[in-house]
């Protein structure tokens, strides 16, 4: 068998398995993203050139959770290498941290002030330009007719839509919010699973960037509108910041992990956690699924996020490197804090030693790893008059604190919740994985790792087995179907339990690609998720 694992067993609730292809494939948190991305694929597009399709009919089919107004990150492999690539965007120029602590007395959720700049659109069109082959604006095609001709709403995205308009549309009197209340309901109703929704101004702004390679949203009429709508209702983004933003290709980081290596993109994201958890459990022995291994892997994933929460934010920001925190020396002393009952972690020191995510494959050997995000739903809760762009509100991921590396600045890129990974074996790609989910991500991606490179799973098991979320001091929560006998046991080594809804516990996709080129693909039972492939 070219594949390690076994492809006709599910141990896990869904009963799914996994989709088998040879020339490409678009694994999506919705179907019918995916089959945008394919429908690129069959006219000859390249693995990038999908992803952008799918990204594109993101926007339109899951606003919930990305739009034109957010971030993206990315890990490319193409001619034999990994290339990595970070979206995100500072905070605007005007951005005045003691005007938020008097005024708000923390940095808010919604609205202006919690808006930095987009860089959704810009990573489409730098990837493009890179690795693209078709037409920029033949990406679009999908995405466009979505918006413009309807599609209906998958239950998922139902639900998110509910949760967000119960918070919203009771705000739909004040400036920054009407424009959400007239775009993103149906007659002041959020849309229900099933029912037709169109949103025309939305393709309008996309056929705005197809023609103009992203030029028109940071350099031209939509920058103008959104700088316009800004200085309107007291926001701080203006022209000059879109103006100036250009997204940057970053080197992906890594750690060795059963034979594999686990890449991910360096900060400002925090895939960093992601490689010092995995980094610690190297050393100990191979998990197998035991209440010991579940025990470790919860305390190695506290310690690690420890240290991210506290260290953590724009590269040049950081009190210590990348290479300080990965450091074998560092990585044994927190190692050494894992016992037998659960800590109160805290943030150590080197000097002693909150989206989609989908992936693409195509026939040629080039995989992409996406993600792009709102932050929280539908974002700030700002949409541009005219435009159906909802911005972002990723400022809420920077800190008041005067002592912290993450303190909000002008110009300044935030502690990033957003993360795609990637696998490779002996230099050779196996393949793109991400669980999207805000501060969920990194215990997604880990659960992940350990159900295939430990436990034996096939992506689509990795993907469908129950997960725990540390959520802070002791406390744990599970999913409904985790296994009551291994929580009894985590009570008992002192771990705080709870359930959590399974919504709240990340959603993912994975590609696999054997040695002959075989594509496996796997997606989630926690999301509308689906597989396009030929």
């Amino acid at each position: 068998m070219s594949f390690p694992f076994d492809l006709t067993r599910y141990r896990c609730a869904s009963e799914r398995h996994c989709v088998l292809a040879r020339r490409g494939m678009v694994c999506s948190s919705q179907p019918l993203a995916a089959q945008a991305g394919v429908d690129i694929l069959r006219r000859g597009g390249s693995a990038v050139d999908a992803a952008i399709a799918a990204a594109a009919a993101l926007t339109v089919v899951e606003p919930t959770s990305n739009g034109l107004g957010g971030d993206a990150f990315a890990l490319i492999w193409s001619g034999g290498r990994l290339y990595g690539l970070n979206s995100s965007g500072p905070a605007p120029a005007l951005t005045d941290a003691e005007f938020l602590r008097r005024y708000y007395g923390g940095i808010p959720k919604r609205g202006w002030h919690s808006v930095n700049v987009p860089g959704i659109p810009a990573a489409w069109a730098e990837a493009h330009r890179r690795f693209g082959r078709l037409r920029f604006a033949e990406l679009f095609a999908s995405a466009v007719g979505y918006a413009e001709e309807g599609f209906p709403v998958a239950p998922t995205v139902a639900r998110l839509w509910r949760e967000e308009w119960e918070e919203l549309y009771p705000l739909r009197n004040e400036e920054p919010f009407r424009a959400w209340a007239e775009t993103f309901t149906l007659g002041g109703e959020p849309p229900r699973a099933g029912e037709l929704m169109r949103l025309p101004e939305l393709a309008g702004s996309l056929r705005s960037i197809a023609a103009t390679g992203a030029e028109s949203f940071y350099r031209g009429e939509l920058a103008e509108a959104i700088d316009r709508c800004s200085r309107e209702q007291g926001g701080w983004l203006r022209y000059e910041d879109l103006a100036a933003f250009r997204p940057e290709w970053v080197e992906p980081i890594s750690v060795s992990y059963r034979g594999h290596a686990v890449w991910e993109l360096p900060p400002n994201g925090h895939g960093l956690v992601v490689l010092m958890t995995l980094g610690i459990l190297e050393g100990l022995p191979r998990l197998d699924g035991s209440p010991e291994s579940a025990h470790r892997a919860i305390e190695a994933m506290k310690l690690a996020y420890a240290d991210g929460k506290r260290y953590i934010a724009e590269r040049g920001c950081m009190e210590y490197s990348v290479e300080q925190l990965l450091s074998p020396g560092y990585l044994a002393s927190r190692r050494a804090l894992i016992g037998e009952r659960a800590l109160e972690p805290m943030p150590g020191s080197p000097d002693c030693g909150g989206t989609v995510y989908f992936c693409t494959a195509d026939g040629e050997g080039n995989m992409v790893s996406w993600i792009q995000s709102n932050y929280h739903q539908f974002g700030s809760g700002v949409v541009i008059p005219g435009t159906g762009i909802a911005l972002h509100n990723r400022a809420g991921n920077f800190s008041l604190d005067p002592g912290s590396p993450n303190l909000i600045a002008p110009g300044k890129r935030p502690y990033h919740t957003i993360i795609p990974g990637f696998l490779t074996r002996d230099g050779r790609p196996i393949g793109p994985f991400g669980v999207m989910g805000a501060f969920m991500q990194p215990q997604g991606h880990v659960q992940a790792i350990i159900n295939l490179l430990d436990l034996g799973m096939n992506p689509q098991e990795a993907l469908d087995a129950p997960r725990w979320q540390w959520t802070g001091g002791r406390t744990i929560e599970l999913e409904s179907s985790f296994d009551p006998g291994l929580a009894a046991e985590l009570a008992g080594r002192g771990h705080e339990l709870a359930r959590g809804d399974s919504i709240t516990f990340g959603r993912g996709q994975i590609i696999w690609r054997d040695e002959n080129g075989t594509l496996c693909g796997a997606t989630e039972p926690r999301a509308d998720g689906g597989i396009a492939a030929y």
